[in-house]
């Protein structure tokens, strides 16, 4: 095997991070072992007939069929650089297609946690900081944007008249969603505060650090997970959850999920299905735990 000129081209060439060298070596160091004892013949010369057996004794092994994808990712890299050095004229993967992997189920901020940060925002001191807090966390739970959508907010995509807020999102494709009158009033309050800065750097954007610039992802991250660490023991606590909670409690309290699709910006109504599916699992929950004939 190339192991060692396939590190190198990983680091210096892709530059992938040390870690994902690490893992993809030992994914092709446990492939290797088990073609050899199997087969005795080396990664170069296998069909894609051969790599099968070892998917099967993988998924056999009890292993998830996200853990094989990412094995055959490591091995399916490691063939393009084959390619790449003339090795190989085409890699037995070229037909592969991969394996269904199970969706990992996001249990959304219950309400209750969503009011007990909303309380927590309320209680803190009136400054710019707090008031544009309250205003990020308002925006992300009552309209479901992502936190891209949120950092590339300007001035004029509010709409005051018509209680609006105009986002863009993935393609630059844009929508218009309603926001509520307290989050108007967040909104206005905001822009008072907004306006006494020293300083605007980046004038046209509408939520701004205390510099006058416009956020960053990490500064939306450290804000949502800091507030919901207080008040959640849920492991992850990020923006993207925040609009997880808004599809989810809409869902919940009976809105048209057509309506929720156009709300969220998804082109089709699969990736708004899995919020529906969540709901109708939970209910089952609940009904397999409640009802006195299901014991």
């Amino acid at each position: 095997m190339y192991l060692k000129a396939f590190s190198d081209y990983l680091q210096f060439e892709k530059q992938v991070s040390s870690h994902t060298i690490t893992a993809y070596l030992r994914d092709m160091d446990d492939f290797r072992v088990y073609i050899r004892d199997e087969f005795d013949m080396g990664v170069e010369d296998l069909s894609y007939a051969m790599i099968r057996n070892w998917i099967v004794f993988l998924t056999e092994s009890g292993i998830s069929a996200r853990s094989i994808n990412r094995k055959i990712s490591s091995l399916r890299s490691y063939y393009r650089f084959l390619m790449k050095i003339g090795r190989l004229e085409k890699s037995p993967l070229a037909q592969h297609n991969a394996l269904k992997a199970a969706k990992k189920v996001q249990i959304p901020f219950s309400k209750k946690e969503v009011n007990a940060v909303m309380d927590l925002l309320e209680s803190e001191e009136e400054d710019f900081g707090s008031v544009r807090n309250r205003l990020i966390m308002e925006l992300l739970y009552s309209t479901g944007m992502r936190r891209s959508e949120l950092i590339g907010l300007e001035v004029k995509d509010l709409g005051f008249s018509n209680r609006s807020i105009r986002i863009r999102g993935k393609g630059n494709k844009e929508r218009i969603v309603p926001l509520l009158p307290s989050v108007v009033s967040r909104a206005e309050e905001y822009l008072r505060y907004r306006g006494r800065l020293p300083e605007i750097v980046d004038e046209d954007f509408l939520l701004l650090t205390e510099k006058g610039k416009a956020l960053y992802p990490n500064l939306v991250y450290r804000l949502v997970h800091g507030y919901f660490d207080l008040v959640s023991e849920k492991v992850k606590k990020s923006p993207h959850l925040l609009r997880h909670s808004f599809a989810t409690h809409l869902i919940n309290e009976g809105a048209n999920i057509n309506a929720v699709k156009e709300l969220l910006g998804h082109s089709g109504l699969a990736s708004t299905q899995v919020y529906a599916e969540n709901s109708i699992a939970r209910l089952k929950e609940v009904y397999e735990n409640s009802h006195p004939r299901s014991r």
